[in-house]
């Protein structure tokens, strides 16, 4: 062997050994991370990368990257839509139940397609988590972090979808209602009175039913706001 083909295969030799010697070193400093800053911490915490922490553990910086690019698909895909939902289906006079009505039915039936986008992150997210090859010191600890700003939030969240589109689906039918017997029905405030007695049950049943969905929508927002802020 030439004297700099020597030189140059022992330098790679003294690269890989070097990078091989980094990686205890690495792989602490990223259990720490997970650790202090998201499974300790109260709430939901999903922490951005300084230039300093990405440098103490490098190579798990793409380990990371699967649950921070799932929060970041969650925000973008789900969480501002259904907030938009929410402020928009929000209904604060029974003249909205009929003035609404088109914008209701369009965000009820827009309610699948933001449940798709929550299915789908979390299936890319699993599946990316799965595939990680991890050492058995690391893996308990990151499946600790991935639970709680993965798999958590997202059942909070998909938990939230029945309720609210069954909300949207009370508001309409109740809007339907009122259209169809308009003629026979006084809207004063918040107060609904007909003047034919036998649509008196009906009635009854649709603000029945508008009432306990948006008192299931209540709490469900409540468990998430608990999961979020850790309280």
């Amino acid at each position: 062997m030439k004297p700099f083909v020597r030189l140059a295969a022992l330098m790679l030799v003294a690269i890989f050994v070097a990078g091989c010697d980094d990686e205890p070193a690495q792989r602490k400093a990223f259990i720490e991370f997970l650790q202090t800053r998201i499974i300790d911490k109260p709430g939901f915490h999903v922490p951005i990368l300084s230039e300093e922490d990405g440098k103490k553990f490098e190579p798990y910086a793409k380990h990371y990257a699967v649950i921070a690019d799932f929060n970041s698909g969650l925000d973008r895909a789900v969480t501002t839509p259904m907030q938009g939902v929410m402020q928009r289906g929000s209904i604060h006079s029974l003249d909205e139940v009929m003035t609404r009505h088109a914008d209701i039915v369009a965000l009820r039936d827009g309610m699948g397609e933001l449940r798709g986008a929550l299915d789908k992150q979390l299936a890319a997210a699993d599946a990316a988590h799965a595939a990680l090859k991890q050492p058995d010191d690391l893996k308990p600890v990151f499946d600790k972090a991935y639970e709680k700003d993965v798999t958590v939030p997202a059942q909070a969240f998909a938990d939230i979808f029945p309720d609210l589109s069954q909300a949207l689906t009370a508001i309409a039918d109740l809007g339907d209602f009122l259209e169809q017997h308009k003629d026979k029905i006084k809207i004063t405030g918040l107060l609904i009175q007909t003047t034919d007695p036998t649509l008196q049950p009906e009635l009854a049943a649709h603000v029945n039913a508008l009432s306990a969905k948006t008192a299931a929508i209540n709490k469900a927002q409540q468990r998430l706001r608990a999961i979020l802020q850790g309280s």
